[in-house]
């Protein structure tokens, strides 16, 4: 039976209001901790994309017609309402997602909130450039797009959404978002949220489906640009998609990221970096440090001390704050994580940690840590997407830069290590579009985010978004 804190009112939000077509194929959303049934919806037909198109295009002539400063408080206001519900949201993303409330609470509707305050102060400052040529002059103007597509991923449904959302209105741009269909509720939230805070109706809908949802709308003539988070494959078929029709794209993809942590580093710190790096979210985070590179001078030390902390994580009710560990999204994705944890130890990797405690359920792995991986081992070259950390041992500095540059992937990278000159050096040589120095997966809306490689190009967060949902306007003045 559905949840009455999950099941919306209707599967769309479109012009400003819940829209429901049944003629859509319909879905549920379950809790991945039970397997229990928590929502039923419909994926969107062509009459709910057709509507969410009208209404798109009418509401971006509107908004961008306001002032930047109307823009920005608009977005604010959204900001403090997701504020002042962040129970009840992160709630209702650890029923669809299984994450532990004591993640969703600060990861996930909170820092969408975050993201909307950040844009809606930018707002304002968006202006153009003056530029003498003499007795004539030109200017620029930055403008909207039109209408964005945003095409979300299961791990972080509102953060994603929100990531989306507040980058392409503070610009004067409409938004249709379609959620992942495996978390399709919280972003229904949000949509009502932003009207409430004095969006126009048609601004931002939601529209639900599978990946032929998303492809129609990624093809669609009216769309100026798609915004993707997911994995390769799909970022290769929603590339190709809207490269028909010449349009704006942002790839956020997947990663195989390194962290290099050097014979002097903070132990404790870098040991927290790679737990957390691998074992947040149950692992399924696209950045995270999957491949943990070890210098041999304190290669027993650092995989004694992982050893430790991880029999120490506790694992179990999502709804209870205690809980660190949650299960995988669904018992299908468990499957796959558990296949590629059999296939590390039958390439001959060595499993460090046993196997810890589970609640009942399908969805549910143990975090395991493996350690005598290889370069050409399975775990060091696919992304698993689950809590499955791969230890390699290093010699020097060029080495370690070399194996973690040798990859398909290019998302993010980490260094520890007390050597300061050596921190930058490192990383500047490392192919990876976001990295971090004695810390790891640390994403404050300030700084942009984006990968390189198959990871994906653009950038969200920053002041870097803007540029990839607005387009400049040179204009020449001629005096004589």
């Amino acid at each position: 039976m559905t949840d009455p804190r999950c099941q919306p009112a209707a599967s769309h939000f479109v012009d400003g209001r819940p829209l429901e077509d049944t003629a859509g194929t319909a879905f549920e959303s379950r809790y991945p901790a039970t397997g229990e049934v928590i929502a039923r919806l419909h994926a969107a037909t062509a009459a709910v994309i057709d509507s969410a198109l009208g209404s798109a295009r009418s509401a971006q002539a509107e908004w961008a017609g306001l002032p930047p400063a109307q823009r920005g408080r608009v977005l604010r206001r959204a900001a403090d309402i997701m504020r002042t519900r962040n129970r009840a949201l992160s709630e209702l993303e650890t029923l669809d997602t299984g994450k532990p409330i004591s993640e969703t609470l600060v990861a996930d509707a909170a820092s969408g909130a975050d993201c909307l305050e950040y844009f809606g102060g930018l707002a304002a400052t968006l202006t153009g450039e003056h530029i003498p040529l003499g007795r004539d002059w030109a200017y620029t103007r930055r403008e909207p797009l039109g209408v964005c597509l945003g095409i979300g991923a299961w791990n972080y449904p509102i953060q994603i959404a929100s990531w989306k959302a507040a980058p392409a209105l503070a610009c004067g741009n409409a938004m249709i978002f379609k959620p992942s269909e495996v978390t399709p509720l919280s972003a229904l939230s949000l949509a009502g949220i932003l009207i409430e805070a004095g969006a126009p109706p048609g601004l931002f809908n939601v529209v639900q489906g599978m990946g032929e949802t998303g492809a129609a709308l990624a093809a669609h003539p009216d769309i100026a640009k798609v915004s993707l988070t997911g994995s390769v494959p799909t970022g290769r078929k929603v590339a190709g998609a809207a490269a028909g029709g010449l349009r704006h794209v942002t790839m956020e993809l997947g990663g195989k990221s390194p962290i290099l942590v050097f014979d002097d580093a903070d132990l404790e710190s870098a040991v927290e970096a790679a737990l957390w790096g691998n074992f947040y979210s149950t692992g399924q985070i696209c950045s995270n440090g999957t491949r943990v590179f070890v210098q041999r001078g304190i290669r027993q030390a650092f995989l004694d001390r992982l050893a430790q902390r991880t029999a120490r994580l506790r694992i179990g009710d999502p709804l209870d704050e205690a809980t660190e560990i949650g299960p995988l999204v669904s018992a299908a994705h468990r499957e796959k994580v558990a296949r590629h944890v059999r296939l590390a130890g039958d390439e001959g990797a060595t499993r460090v940690t046993p196997p810890l405690a589970l609640p009942d359920g399908d969805a549910w792995i143990s975090p395991v840590v493996f350690a005598g991986v290889t370069d050409t081992m399975t775990l060091a070259r696919e992304e698993v997407f689950g809590p499955v950390m791969a230890v390699l041992d290093f010699a020097t500095e060029d080495e370690a830069v070399a194996r973690a540059n040798a990859t398909e992937f290019g998302l993010a990278a980490g260094v520890f290590t007390r050597d300061l000159a050596r921190a930058h050096r490192v990383v500047a040589r490392l192919q990876a579009g976001t990295c971090w120095i004695n810390a790891y997966n640390l994403t404050p809306v300030e700084m942009p985010f984006g990968g390189m490689k198959q990871s994906g190009f653009g950038r969200e967060n920053g002041r870097a978004a803007i540029e990839h949902y607005s387009q400049l306007k040179s204009v020449y003045v001629g005096m004589g």
